[in-house]
């Protein structure tokens, strides 16, 4: 019998562990009456004016290789409506278009992680960079989110971070926050800044969420007060504000002066973006407005759901969530909390996401995707009673 070491794959590959999100998904593919509320992503599809676009795109004859850089409308639509957004020039020739913002991570790591490099990755968050970091030979250093009992909150250990600073190449944030629904603040990305410039360590912001928030039009941003040459790349994506999931296209901002750079990474990735994809991402953010806002409003029935039923629930201690459509909770006497998924899965039906898939200290906390309609979350929820009450 071969051993997996006869293959010579490197090390690190081998050692990687899967999500145990997809575990726990993986365990119940093809059953019936499951309802998924592991993955991130919502249960509506993406809307038809940009189905048509693409649609339209392909009779055109948009089947081609683009340039590395993404098409001109594109880059020129995304500098636009990035500029606008964050009241600040953002030029088109800092934007490159990425086959999802999964995608534009892993460029991002391959153009700045050497092996052994210190990245610093304010946690609980979505594994998948921390995943790249290790993929480059870089090493992970986590530093979670405070949960404070006395208001309930999620607070950034700024303390922490500026232990660690001066021994890191980069710092990843992702805010809006998954799972937590935690936002940064404007004088946190001010002093982070300002850390981040003395100290010559890249800021790396995950900013996919920025317009799923509900009380102003788009999250805080990096953006809104970088210069263009900071140490900063900004990672948005499709995915989220125009219901994308499975288009598998984003974008990344980068310093002005590094497109050649990130252009040959984009190539020795995919070449180039799906070229319809493209064509539809730009429809997207044209006639998108109204869609976004529609789905905030839906949002917020879903998010009230869930708050109302997690606050009812005695083994449940909810941190309030800002932003994003999850909900990250804590679950009292429970020390395993993949076991307890996987456990709930099986006597309810209900699919939940474990803590141990955000980073360390997971093992109490679950994880809940509410971008679901109302009469599925209500169902959801009615059967997860026994186990959380």
């Amino acid at each position: 019998m071969i051993d997996n070491n006869d293959f010579k794959i490197r090390k690190i590959i081998s050692s990687l562990k899967s999500s145990p999100i997809r575990n726990i998904a993986n365990s119940v593919i093809g059953k019936k009456n499951i309802i998924p509320l592991y993955f991130g992503e919502t249960d509506v599809a993406t809307p038809s004016f940009i189905s048509e676009a693409m649609k339209t795109a392909l009779d055109e004859g948009h089947t081609f290789y683009s340039a590395n850089q993404g098409i001109p409308d594109l880059i020129e639509t995304i500098s636009c409506y990035s500029s606008d957004l964050h009241k600040n020039n953002i030029s088109p020739s800092r934007i490159m278009v990425t086959s999802a913002g999964m995608n534009a991570l892993m460029i991002a790591s391959e153009a700045l992680i050497n092996p052994n490099d210190k990245v610093i990755c304010i946690t609980p968050v979505w594994p998948n960079f921390m995943r790249c970091i290790e993929i480059m030979g870089g090493k992970v250093i986590e530093i979670p989110l405070r949960h404070h009992d006395n208001d309930n909150k999620w607070k950034l250990n700024l303390e922490e971070i500026k232990k660690n600073i001066k021994d890191a190449k980069a710092i990843y944030i992702n805010t809006p926050n998954n799972p937590t629904g935690w936002v940064m603040s404007r004088n946190e990305q001010l002093e982070i800044l300002e850390i981040c410039r003395k100290e010559k360590v890249w800021v790396i912001s995950d900013e996919v969420y920025e317009r799923i928030i509900y009380d102003k039009k788009v999250a805080p941003s990096f953006l809104d007060i970088s210069k263009d040459d900071d140490l900063l790349i900004v990672v948005n994506s499709f995915s989220k504000s125009w219901a994308m999931t499975g288009w598998r296209l984003g974008w990344m901002i980068i310093p002005e002066g590094l497109i050649n750079i990130f252009e040959k990474l984009n190539e020795f990735n995919v070449a180039s973006p799906s070229s319809p994809a493209q064509h539809a991402g730009l429809v997207a953010i044209k006639e998108g407005e109204k869609f976004i806002q529609n789905m905030i409003n839906d949002l917020k029935l879903s998010r009230n759901i869930t708050i109302k039923y997690l606050n009812n629930f005695s083994q449940v201690i909810f941190p309030y969530s800002e932003a994003a459509f999850y909900a990250y909770f804590k679950i009292k006497d429970i020390s395993d909390s993949e076991k307890f998924c996987f456990d709930t899965l099986q006597s309810t039906g209900v699919g939940l996401a474990p803590g141990t898939s955000f980073g360390n200290g997971g093992e109490s906390w679950v994880r809940i995707c509410y971008a679901k309609s109302p009469d599925l979350l209500n169902e959801a929820f009615e059967k997860l009673k026994p186990v959380l009450s």
